[in-house]
């Protein structure tokens, strides 16, 4: 029986993903802590289950597995992180999906587009000849520009970051103290934007109001704004980054940008798993019976190579057409930013290459690091900006 913590730990994620695959569409696993659960890796089966009602994304309606305390987040701020979009069913899930999309829109990112093409051309000035991509350009553009498009000031931007650090750290103490670092700023921010109100998404979540009255509780803009800022960073980081690895290690040239960062998103998308579904009745999927009340995990990464709905899906193919990818997840939980992350990760990559047009790995490519944990991650990213003996 598979253990899902094989995919957070492994050396070579790609070949645990295909080991996986071997089981089936729909095989019996293992959480982190032990617990059993159903493990989804097929595409058609993965598309059923993030879209049939039948499964539910509500923690609360299961008692199988304490998701906050295999997190390691402390009671009093535990509903604040685990509480977000993906987490609730409808209709509160469709209530909240609308006020925020009210605010959170696509027309509001392709206004942001310009600010992103300018901040990734300042990043681009003074860099040395040898750099970490992460460091120095990957990490920096979209927390900048999640800061921006929140109304997070400058000046807070470092804390939270070591804030948002520590929620990833594995040590329970600085998980405790990153959680409830986040809660309490992000409570402060949201009281003193609602005496002081800008042209920003939070200050715009502070006041959307529906005809009838009803508006985001101030838990429910801890929780949405949390998720935004975290989601709206840590995610592009390593989109942007995976991205240039692959072209800088797959002897692929970029072509067409948004056609390039669909398949980087389906062939090595940061978001590996999704959030986790529980059964209300009994299911019939994938020719086995899944009882009520089951946790059932779906792997985004796996279906994402199933050669029943992609064509040599263990090859990179920039050209790739139909790609349908679960990069963005599915159904009505589909990741509200996903205009943001790849016009972020469009402009990146078209800026970084039109500049550094022999842009080269510093290091040998065995030597680059993994990160482990849920989302895939490098460590770092080592690069350099001629071919050697050339200058710059």
């Amino acid at each position: 029986m598979s253990n899902i913590i094989g995919l957070l730990t492994a050396s070579d994620r790609d070949a645990f993903l295909t080991g996986l695959a071997k089981d089936g569409p729909v095989s019996r696993a293992t959480y982190m802590d032990g617990t059993p659960i159903w493990l989804i890796t097929g595409y058609p089966e993965s598309v059923t289950v993030l879209t049939d009602p039948r499964f539910s994304s509500d923690v609360t309606k299961q008692a199988k597995i304490d998701l906050a305390a295999v997190a390691g987040l402390p009671e009093d701020v535990a509903p604040y992180l685990m509480r977000t979009l993906g987490a609730y069913d409808p209709p509160d899930h469709t209530r909240l999906r609308r006020l925020v999309s009210r605010e959170f829109t696509a027309r509001r990112v392709e206004r942001l587009r310009p600010r992103i093409q300018q901040i990734a051309d300042e990043l681009l000035v003074g860099l040395p000849e040898e750099f970490d991509l992460i460091e120095r350009f990957a990490y920096p553009l979209p927390i900048q520009v999640i800061c921006e498009l929140l109304g997070v000031p400058t000046e807070d931007r470092d804390t939270w970051r070591i804030w948002a650090a520590d929620l990833g750290a594995g040590d329970l103490d600085r998980v405790a103290s990153g959680a409830r670092g986040l809660v309490g700023y992000m409570a402060e921010l949201i009281a003193a934007k609602r005496t002081a109100s800008s042209d920003d998404l939070l200050s715009g979540l502070i006041g959307v109001q529906e005809a009838d009255g009803d508006r985001l509780s101030d838990e429910e803009l801890i929780s949405m704004s949390i998720s935004i800022l975290l989601a709206g960073h840590e995610t592009t980081v390593s989109l942007i980054s995976q991205s240039v690895w692959l072209l800088l290690t797959g002897s692929v040239d970029l072509g067409d940008v948004g056609d390039a960062v669909e398949e980087f998103l389906r062939y090595s998308g940061p978001a590996e798993i999704a959030v986790m579904r529980y059964t209300l009745e009994p299911v019939e999927i994938g020719g086995l019976t899944i009882p009520a009340g089951e946790a059932v995990q779906v792997v985004y990464a796996a279906a994402n190579r199933d050669p029943r709905r992609f064509h040599q899906g263990d090859l990179l193919d920039l050209h790739r057409p139909d790609n349908a990818h679960l990069g963005f997840g599915h159904g009505i939980h589909y990741c509200l930013g996903a205009a943001l992350a790849r016009a972020e990760t469009q402009v990146a990559l078209t800026s970084l290459l039109n500049r550094f047009p022999n842009l080269a790995l510093a290091i040998p490519a065995a030597e680059v690091g993994w990160q482990p944990g849920i989302k895939r991650a490098l460590t770092a990213l080592p690069v350099r900006t001629s071919s050697r003996g050339e200058s710059q």
